[in-house]
């Protein structure tokens, strides 16, 4: 009830004066999810300790790690807790695309809540299988492909953008575009889900890179911006601003927790959440590509995950033994077997996502 009332009062003050520009209501929505996380985050946090809901660390890893064993994890439920609420309030939720976006991430979170809970409440190392996850995973990611396909409402909004390039740009089929944003979703999520090791390292690279997409959704969805730029234009994609702004603000709540060193762990039900997030704004607003470009960070421990994993295996195949391309995978790990201590690993990953998003952003312009 409580909710209802604030979204009423939400959607009427929206109504009146300079409330109504989605700049500040992006604004606002990272300022409230930053507010509910602070104030929810201790009490959570206290709440999964007392409940033993505690990380468990991989035997196998960087020995330093050990010592993380039993923080809090799950915490990832605390971000879409804000994101959601927040979402809810500043959004316009006659907009088709935040219902698509917001029920993505929710789903994704859905799926990562019951991998984490089989983990760490039934003691289940294996959690929810790697079948199930991925079967859960491509049955929201094809609903939502075959949504945005049908939805759109010009050849533009399903051509593949060429960064760089004014007018190099690939029309797509129905079922290239299927794949393709299949792809891209499960993709994303996975690929920050492999990211999620270190205290910090996942969580600022994805406020980094919403930040960007909230920037590309509003020229996308804003006319005039969007003929100046040279991109498509999509009505209505303006609105993923705020739930961008969303992103961000409770990404960066979380990581005053979350930190080295961490107080609290998202989890899978984070960090498959925010990759599956990232993919479908990137996906609608039609900045795929550039979203690989930003989201380097991502992209690279997932490929050195594929990478390592297939190595192993093939030399196993071929010479009895399996071999390995780096020291450990995912990547982060790998610097921290070469010397790194883990802050340099975070910081340095840090950096170059920072380096990667204002690239990213230069697309706008350079073609």
């Amino acid at each position: 009830m409580l909710l209802a009332l604030a979204q009423w009062l939400a959607q009427d003050i929206r109504t009146f004066s300079v409330l109504s520009y989605i700049t500040l209501r992006a604004v606002l929505a990272a300022m409230t999810a930053l507010l509910i996380s602070f104030m929810v985050g201790p009490a959570m946090i206290r709440k999964l300790t007392a409940y033993k809901i505690g990380q468990s660390v991989r035997t196998d890893g960087p020995q330093t790690h050990l010592v993380k064993a039993g923080t809090p994890t799950m915490g990832g439920a605390l971000i879409l807790t804000s994101i959601a609420i927040t979402t809810l309030l500043w959004a316009d939720l006659t907009n088709p695309y935040v219902w698509v976006v917001l029920l993505t991430t929710l789903g994704f979170g859905a799926i990562g809540w019951v991998d984490d809970y089989r983990k760490v409440v039934h003691r289940n190392p294996k959690g929810l299988s790697a079948k199930a996850k991925m079967f859960w995973q491509s049955i929201i990611a094809l609903v939502v492909a075959v949504y945005l396909w049908r939805h759109a409402s010009l050849p533009a909004h399903t051509e593949l953008i060429v960064p760089f390039f004014k007018f190099l740009v690939f029309p797509l089929t129905a079922l290239a575009f299927i794949v393709l944003a299949y792809l891209v979703i499960v993709g994303s999520s996975n690929a920050v889900n492999l990211t999620d090791g270190l205290d910090g390292l996942a969580i600022m690279p994805t406020v980094m890179v919403s930040s960007a997409l909230a920037i590309f959704s509003y020229v996308a969805g804003h006319a005039v911006f969007a003929k100046y730029l040279g991109i498509p234009h999509i009505p209505g994609a303006s609105e993923l601003a705020v739930f961008c702004g969303a992103i961000a603000g409770a990404g960066l709540a979380f990581l005053w927790f979350n930190a080295y060193p961490a107080e609290v762990f998202m989890g899978d039900v984070g960090a498959l959440a925010l990759g599956a997030a990232l993919g479908v704004v990137a996906l609608i607003i039609r900045q795929e590509l550039v979203l690989f470009i930003m989201g380097g960070v991502f992209v690279l421990e997932a490929v050195s995950v594929m990478l390592q994993v297939s190595y192993f295996k093939y030399t196993k195949k071929v010479y009895g033994e399996g071999r390995r391309i780096l020291l450990m995978a995912p990547l982060h790990h790998h610097f921290e077997q070469k010397g790194w201590k883990e802050t340099q690993v975070v910081v340095r990953f840090w950096i170059i996502t920072m380096l990667l998003v204002l690239l990213g952003l230069a697309t706008l312009k350079l073609r």
